[in-house]
């Protein structure tokens, strides 16, 4: 069952993903996580870490904190 928290975190990895116009698999490319982690993370289906939030993060250029930024 998802959480309010993860399908937020998740939305916004999409929203950040889809802005830079980069694909699932590209972006899981680029931080070295697998597309399928990836997309369930998205949708609100995995509970992340925080080492894999801060590889998250990174991959957008962002510290953790900016990440996190408008999420309640």
């Amino acid at each position: 069952m998802s959480s309010s928290l993860q399908i937020q975190v998740g939305l916004r990895i999409k929203d950040l993903r889809e802005a830079e116009g980069v694909s699932q698999e590209t972006f899981a490319l680029r931080i070295g996580m697998d597309r399928s982690y990836l997309a369930s993370i998205e949708t609100g289906r995995r509970n992340l870490t925080l080492q894999n939030l801060a590889k998250i993060a990174q991959g957008f250029g962002m510290t953790l904190s900016q990440f996190l930024e408008g999420i309640e």
